[in-house]
């Protein structure tokens, strides 16, 4: 299957040597040049969005915040600022990957191909990742192919850091995502039971935590 690619970089030169570079790599790549409001039709077919910051009409941090709310399709975002600030600022958005310009085109292409390898949900209702496999459909987790029993807000906990692995997920987006309201809203509630979900997983490294921003499902480096 096709890998498609949507790109928002408003730079006429470089935009289309972006285009050029994903084209050639094979990555069918889509080529927006404003920040204009996106719906989740437009994100059906899109593997990942390459987002550049500094946009005509709404900056980029607005399209990230929109496209978070709409759809958990990786981000790679462009930025001229390579200030902390802006990067954590970034993350905590849902961004996953952050570049400062200026880069090498290259550079770029292999940074895409190495978030489109990274695990994504399935059709058939099952992520696989490394020793971790979860059947969306069934609600069952399994490790090593044992069997782990969660409770219903652990199970939604990993399933949002599976749906992007390798990514930071803020903890106030998985609170708002699986804790119930007002009666469970607080981010101390989410670090117990995270801490409950990686005992049972049995291994503590898999769930990291990404100090100032929340916690990320880690991926397994081929051998």
């Amino acid at each position: 299957m096709t890998q498609s690619i949507l790109l928002i970089e408003d730079d006429e030169e470089l935009g289309a040597q972006l285009v050029k570079h994903l084209q050639a790599a094979g990555l069918s790549t889509h080529w927006l040049k404003d920040g204009r409001i996106l719906v989740r039709e437009d994100l059906l077919d899109v593997q990942l969005i390459v987002l550049d910051l500094m946009l005509p009409s709404l900056h980029g941090f607005d399209v990230l915040k929109h496209v978070r709310q709409i759809s958990d399709v990786p981000v790679l975002v462009l930025s001229a600022r390579n200030e902390t600030p802006d990067k954590i600022r970034a993350l905590k958005l849902g961004a996953d990957d952050y570049m400062t310009k200026p880069f090498w085109p290259e550079e770029l292409v292999e940074r895409a191909r190495a978030r489109l390898r990274r695990p994504v949900m399935e059709r058939s209702g099952s992520i696989q990742l490394g020793k971790l496999r979860i059947d969306t459909a069934g609600r069952e987790v399994f490790v090593a192919e044992a069997q782990i029993a969660l409770t219903r807000i652990e199970f939604e906990l990993l399933l949002a850091l599976a749906q992007r692995p390798g990514a930071a997920v803020t903890r106030r987006a998985l609170v708002e995502r699986t804790l119930d309201g007002d009666r469970d809203s607080d981010e101390r509630t989410l670090d117990v039971h995270i801490s409950r979900l990686r005992k049972k997983l049995g291994a503590p490294a898999l769930i990291e935590t990404v100090w100032g921003i929340g916690y990320r499902l880690a991926v397994e480096k081929p051998a």
